[in-house]
């Protein structure tokens, strides 16, 4: 039941400053978890090569 309070635009203004609210809690959470150590590197050898100077350090297998 509606008490003639409501509109669309309070209910839009509502669910707009809960989706930022959201997207805060996660972003903080996600800096915590780092800053405990939570997270790790996924990145393996495949994509992420040594340099030298700059230049891509290749493995001489030939």
């Amino acid at each position: 039941m509606r008490t003639g309070g409501e509109t669309d635009i309070n209910h839009a203004k509502a669910s707009a400053a809960m989706a930022v609210l959201l997207l805060l809690l996660f972003l903080l959470f996600l800096a915590l978890a780092g800053l405990v150590g939570l997270t790790a590197d996924s990145r393996d050898s495949a994509d992420w090569k040594p340099t030298d100077d700059g230049r891509r350090w290749h493995s001489r297998t030939c």
